[in-house]
């Protein structure tokens, strides 16, 4: 996750006009997912599957130079798998949800017709594995909010730790080709926070405070990462922002770029551990 246009504490006119439509946003789009994560799997996947789905848009529009001409049959068959692979999640069946997404990635790369199959395929994956990886996490009960909590409380901390780190320290840069605002004090500052995260959630869940904050450590490392990668992305094809739909962030991309990635290493990790209890496994460090 970016504080807006991809640094973690870097000077940019027009920071502080906006930082209040940020803060809005902001609260609002965390009230509505721990609202529903709260509420229940069911609620909490229809959100993740629509995001999953708005995403699709955005790989578009970010990918097709603004999509002057408009969805192309890449994009309808990015949409279908995804939201084929998240219907068959809600309805309970995640890993028939799992291969179609696989067939939908395949199927995008050889219908794409500009040139660029590998990253047609990879925006399907990009869109539904995260989708499919937290209404996985989820639906193991009790455990499932809990784990869904930690998840998106230790790539929120990253986020803003890096930020606040970053503007305030200073120093070399992380990554000035792709990032330029990007420092190294802002990184460290991330993951110490997402770290201190796992340590929390060990004290309320009884899990192992040595491995769950390690587990966020990780996290915060791998969603940095996620942050840099759509950092790239979008100066390849020359975009500031995902869309203009989270006032203040961009695009949902934007916005949740970390926890892309973190979603995807979080189930990875779940499933090596416990495949048949995934939130247990991330909240209880075993």
């Amino acid at each position: 996750m970016e504080p807006a246009d991809g640094d973690n504490g870097g000077q940019r006119p027009g920071l502080k006009s906006d930082l209040m439509a940020r803060i809005g946003a902001g609260l609002a789009l965390a009230a509505l997912t721990f609202g529903l994560a709260w509420w229940g799997a069911l609620p909490f996947g229809v959100l993740v599957a629509a995001v999953g789905l708005i995403i699709a848009w955005e790989w578009l529009l970010v990918t097709r130079n603004g999509a002057a001409k408009g969805p192309d049959f890449t994009f309808w068959v990015h949409s279908v798998a995804v939201a084929v692979a998240c219907g068959l999640a809600l309805y309970g069946l995640p890993v028939l949800g799992f291969s179609a997404l696989m067939i939908g990635t395949i199927l995008a790369g050889l219908v794409e017709s500009s040139g660029r199959p590998l990253l047609a395929a990879t925006g399907v994956l990009y869109s539904g594995w995260p989708a499919l990886a937290m209404m996985w996490i989820r639906g193991d009960e009790p455990w499932g909010f809990a784990a869904i909590l930690f998840l998106v409380a230790a790539v929120a901390a990253t986020d803003v730790a890096a930020f606040f780190a970053g503007r305030t320290i200073g120093g070399p840069k992380l990554a000035p080709a792709i990032s330029p605002n990007k420092t190294w004090s802002g990184f460290i500052g991330g993951i110490s926070a997402a770290a201190a995260v796992g340590a929390l959630t060990a004290h309320f869940t009884g899990g192992n405070m040595m491995i769950l904050a390690l587990t966020g450590l990780a996290l915060g490392i791998i969603a940095q990462g996620g942050d840099l990668a759509e950092s790239s992305l979008k100066r390849a094809f020359g975009v500031k922002d995902a869309s203009n739909l989270l006032p203040g962030h961009g695009g949902f991309m934007d916005r949740v770029d970390g926890l892309v990635t973190a979603a995807i290493a979080a189930a990875l990790l779940a499933w090596l551990i416990n495949p048949a209890h995934p939130a247990a496994a991330l909240v209880l460090g075993g």
